[in-house]
């Protein structure tokens, strides 16, 4: 049986802590606004566009999952296209997980 380190562990956290908050905030914003998030939020050209960068950034693995996922299914992409992008939400995922728990740390330090 292959143990796992403490680095590989705290990676882990973090990858369920960012995918975790990513799709809570996708959540949340789907029950207010009854729409899903998209990144074609990023196409509008008034003030809710300053709303809308945070929301992707913290949003982005649960939406390129789910773009990602529709793309196989609907429109046939290659299972190489769908492994990058799981890779890529993944990365990300981890990325803001440990942004988020090192500013727990923090928080709970003071």
């Amino acid at each position: 049986m292959v143990q796992l380190g403490p680095d590989q562990i705290q990676a882990f956290e973090a990858i369920i802590v960012g995918f975790a908050i990513a799709g809570l905030t996708a959540s949340a914003f789907q029950m207010i606004a009854q729409r899903p998030l998209s990144f074609r939020m990023l196409l509008s050209r008034n003030a809710s566009l300053a709303f809308a960068v945070p929301l992707l950034a913290v949003s982005a693995p649960v939406i390129i999952l789910r773009n990602t996922q529709r793309g196989r299914r609907f429109e046939r992409r290659p299972m190489h296209f769908v492994a990058i992008a799981t890779i890529i939400a993944c990365l990300w995922s981890l990325a803001f997980g440990q942004l988020v728990l090192k500013g727990l740390l923090q928080v709970i330090a003071a």
